[in-house]
């Protein structure tokens, strides 16, 4: 029992004491509300103390800034009325003036009308005056003004006529003279400046030898070796009595100068036999080809011509070694050229095209041993085919009359053209009658089937003939023989016989490896 009073009292003490901590903590709770309410209700008294202060300092800088527009605005203001008072100012003197103006018009109209008024009165005096002196010389001189008029210009028409004839022939026989005159100052200077030496083209070359024994070498055993050198250079060697030389003849000057530096070669290297021949003759062949490439642009250089194509170039260059009646053709070349030049700069045409034209004009003549046709023509050809100009081409295609010269850089081609050959020393017609009949010789022989190539040499003398070995057989170089020596007695006029000498040769190789 008392044990269930514990229990009880222990259960209500639970309660009681629960109930009293429910007491406390809600006493706590409304006391921490309370608080909160009186915090909350300072932070918003705080934060509207804030805004106003945040609110009277931004009205503050409004009236800050609106003062400083106005501000701003008034002086703005202030200076356009500045403006407006100069411009205004300025206009009212400008309508000052133009009011001084318009009344000094007015006063200077009133003068002129009354001077015009004046004016006609004094015409209208004039015209009675010449009425009355008119009539008057009617009487007198028993015509009409009319008549009178026409007396008068039919006689001043005539003295005019007069005069202007006079005056027209004076004009046009002083243009004559100083034509002429200028024309030949011209002429000559562009000859004194360029009244460069002209060297004939001989046709032998002396090749100098270290000794006299050389030459047995050089003939070979047998004479092998120099048959060899005739039969690859197309040359004539003529080895005589000459101490410590040998003589290189042909007319043709490429393979003058090809034999000339493979007997140099040959002669300095010591060995000579028909391979070690071959082998001199091809190297010399190649140098003479750069000669020719070297020839053709220092002749461009010279004349200060620029773009031509580098193939017409190098046949420009083979006029090195081409004449025309004893004068060098290059040279020739280079002569015509500067005349043209010279004779256009005084005339106030193009210079350089004229230049250019007479530096072309003779090219066919470095291929007219290879082509059909003249040289004139050959060289159009080439022109055309190497993209030169109209102008270039007319010149080349006019220089010698073949067709009428149309410009005025044709008409002065064919001017230096003739200057450049017919001054003294220029040219010899004798050589080139004989370098023509012996290219006529060669031309000959090589119209025969089966002829391979053939030489003109000891000085039209002798006409040497390779022949192709499978097509001509030994039979058939008797009767090609005898065709190519009668239409030699047919077609060439010289001087004794000429000898035909035909080579018929079969070459094997093989190699032991």
């Amino acid at each position: 029992m008392v044990e269930l009073w514990i229990a009880i009292a222990a259960v209500a003490g639970i309660i009681l004491g629960t109930f009293i901590g429910f007491l406390i903590r809600k006493l706590i709770a409304e006391k921490t509300i309370k608080s909160a309410e009186i915090e909350a209700q300072r932070i918003v008294e705080e934060a509207k103390k804030g805004a106003e202060t945040v609110k009277k300092e931004a009205a503050i800088e409004a009236r800050d800034e609106a003062h400083k527009i106005k501000s701003e605005a008034e002086r703005e203001a202030k200076e356009r009325r500045k403006e407006i008072t100069r411009i205004e100012n300025r206009l009212t003197q400008k309508e000052e003036h133009l009011d001084k103006r318009i009344d000094n018009l007015d006063k200077k109209e009133e003068q002129l009308n009354a001077k015009i008024k004046e004016n006609s009165d004094l015409t209208a005096e004039i015209e009675s005056v010449k009425a009355e002196q008119a009539e008057l010389l009617q009487k007198i001189s028993g015509m009409t003004i009319e008549e009178a008029r026409q007396l008068l210009l039919d006689r001043a028409e005539s003295e005019a006529r007069h005069e202007m004839a006079m005056r027209l022939s004076e004009i046009e026989q002083e243009y004559k003279e100083r034509s002429e005159e200028i024309a030949k100052n011209i002429i000559s200077l562009a000859i004194q400046r360029c009244a460069s030496d002209s060297v004939s083209e001989a046709t032998v070359s002396v090749v100098d030898l270290p000794n006299d024994e050389m030459k047995g070498r050089i003939i070979g055993r047998e004479g092998r070796n120099i048959r060899t050198i005739e039969t690859l250079t197309g040359v004539d060697l003529i080895i005589d009595d000459t101490p410590e030389a040998i003589t290189v003849s042909t007319f043709d000057p490429i393979r003058r100068e090809v034999a000339r530096l493979s007997l140099e070669k040959l002669i300095s290297d010591g060995r000579i036999h028909p391979s070690r021949i071959e082998e001199m003759v091809e190297k010399s062949r190649k140098e003479v080809d750069a000669i020719v490439k070297r020839e053709g642009e220092q002749a461009t250089f010279e004349t200060g011509i620029h773009g031509i194509n580098p193939e017409l170039v190098k046949i420009l260059g083979r006029l090195k070694f081409r004449t025309s009646y004893g004068q060098n053709a290059l040279k020739h070349s280079i002569e015509v050229a500067h005349i043209s030049g010279m004779i256009a700069y005084e005339l106030g045409i193009d210079a350089t095209m004229a230049k250019r034209a007479g530096l072309l004009h003779d090219i066919g003549k470095a291929m007219n041993h290879e082509v059909d046709g003249s040289h004139v023509q050959i060289g159009v050809d080439l022109a055309k085919k190497y993209k030169e100009s109209k102008e270039v081409i007319h010149a080349i295609e006019a220089h010698h009359g073949d067709v009428d010269p149309k410009t005025f850089i044709a008409v002065i081609v064919q001017a230096a053209d003739a200057i450049s050959a017919a001054r003294p020393g220029a040219r010899r017609e004798n050589l080139e009658n004989y370098i023509k009949r012996l290219q006529r010789l060669e031309e000959i022989a090589n119209s025969f089937t089966g002829v391979e190539k053939s030489f003109a040499i000891q000085a039209g003398r002798e006409i040497r003939i390779m022949v192709k070995p499978e097509e001509v057989s030994d039979d058939d170089m008797v009767f090609i023989a005898r065709d190519i020596a009668q239409k030699i007695e047919s077609e060439l006029e010289y001087p004794g016989q000429i000898k035909i000498n035909m080579v018929r040769e079969t070459r094997v190789h093989d190699y032991a490896k």
